[in-house]
């Protein structure tokens, strides 16, 4: 297969914009094709990168083609986005990116393309400071983000929907999580200095640690052995929310791929922890990250909205049910969702975050607790589900989260992407009455 970068990003593009499947399927099999490691980041720098500003791009394209592409081009658009990209938003000497961007034309078998695709490039850059005003005039253009997502966090959010936009364009952090059962924080910052890593700690997460630079995870010292896991810092907030202590039987519902599953062990690994998702191969990720950091949980492949199917009688004390959610929240990492969701999938997500909540319910303990967390900054989804929650469960009753970190809401508290470089997250507590 050819190590053409941008013929191979194009085939990647025409895989999520056609064929609506995500980036974490479609990257994979591309980068299997690339021998050079440089070549390995730049075809994800294009891709991501394209993604991340689409809707900016494909104004900008539409506005420099005399008459829309035919169907059967589509990978020749894909390039063009590719191209605009580079042009627009990467430091790239710009005499490279556009020879290169024409010379992927043969890599796709579409030679006729050559003059086609190096016109356009060199009018964006005849004509871009006299373009852009008018092709970026539309909300999705100016925010690079479709339209009814901007209306619905203007909705949801009216004094901080334009920030929410902003941080959801910037290029996530590089966050680790430490293991408290082998080493401080401090001890794996001084770690981290000695391998010529710069790193700051995260406020809020006493075991966060964020990169300057993203790494290979070979890189990071002490990872093969369960020094250090990746994740977000928002994301480790859920452990301590848990007040875990030893011996309490704890469900971790939805549970791939482990990020949470072992944050809550390595916070108390005396707990008895049972981990439930609906996808066995999802479920073979937590069973390979709880091996790395030698830590042991009881798998079980079920739905969390099925627990008939699964549970075996014996109630819980706490519970983590982090819910499948429209990913609102973590956009930067995942630019194709800005693509790949649509205005009525939030809808049938809180049906389906609803349905769970209310199946496992009767598995938590009296006096138990149960949190519920998202990825997402809608409130349908968040502070709006667990009001619709307690008012059908008389023997429900919110624990107020008292934090320094996020924004209270009606109920629950939330993060906005980029704060304390955190990812959106929402949190809300929920006690069973006695």
């Amino acid at each position: 297969m050819t190590e053409d970068v941008r013929a191979l990003a194009a085939g990647v593009l025409l895989q999520v914009l056609g064929h609506g499947r995500s980036l974490d399927q479609v990257l994979p099999e591309a980068q299997a094709s690339i021998t050079d490691a440089r070549n390995g980041a730049l075809l994800q720098e294009l891709c991501y990168g394209t993604i991340r500003w689409y809707y900016r791009l494909d104004a900008i394209l539409r506005q420099l083609l005399d008459r829309p592409l035919k169907s059967r081009d589509a990978d020749i658009r894909c390039l063009l986005l590719i191209g605009l990209y580079q042009l627009d938003r990467l430091a790239l000497p710009q005499r490279v990116a556009v020879h290169s961007t024409v010379q992927a034309t043969r890599a796709l078998d579409k030679d006729w393309a050559r003059g086609l695709v190096n016109a356009i490039l060199r009018n964006f850059q005849r004509r871009r400071e006299s373009l852009l005003p008018t092709a970026c005039d539309a909300p999705e253009a100016l925010y690079a983000h479709p339209l009814w997502l901007i209306e619905r966090l203007r909705t949801d959010w009216p004094d901080e929907w334009a920030v929410i936009l902003v941080a959801n364009n910037a290029r996530p952090p590089f966050t680790l999580r430490i293991n408290r059962q082998r080493l401080t924080r401090n001890e794996y910052m001084e770690r981290l200095s000695e391998n010529a890593l710069s790193a700051v700690a995260v406020p809020h997460a006493p075991q966060a640690v964020c990169l300057d630079k993203p790494v290979a995870v070979s890189a990071l010292p002490g990872f093969a052995c369960g020094d250090v896991s990746v994740q977000d810092a928002a994301a480790q907030l859920a452990a301590g929310l848990l007040d875990l202590a030893p011996g309490q039987r704890v469900l971790d519902a939805c549970a791939a791929p482990g990020g949470k599953t072992s944050h809550i062990l390595e916070t108390e690994p005396a707990v008895q922890l049972t981990a439930v998702d609906i996808d066995a191969a999802r479920l073979r990720r937590v069973a390979s990250n709880l091996t790395r950091l030698t830590l042991r949980a009881d798998l079980v492949e079920g739905d969390a909205g099925a627990p008939g199917d699964w549970w075996d009688g014996r109630l819980y004390q706490r519970i983590l049910l982090d819910v499948p959610c429209s990913g609102t929240g973590v956009i930067r990492r995942h630019p194709d969702i800005k693509l790949l969701r649509r205005a009525g999938d939030v809808n049938a997500l809180a049906g389906r975050q609803a349905a769970i909540l209310d199946a496992l319910w009767p598995l938590l303990a009296p006096g138990g607790m149960l949190l519920y967390s998202t990825c997402s900054v809608l409130k349908a989804e968040n502070s709006g589900q667990i009001g619709n929650f307690l008012a059908r469960h008389g023997n429900a009753v919110e624990v107020t989260i008292g934090a320094a970190w996020g924004h209270g809401c009606t109920h629950g508290r939330q993060i906005f992407p980029g704060e304390n470089r955190m990812d959106g997250f929402y949190f809300a507590c929920v006690r069973k009455n006695s």
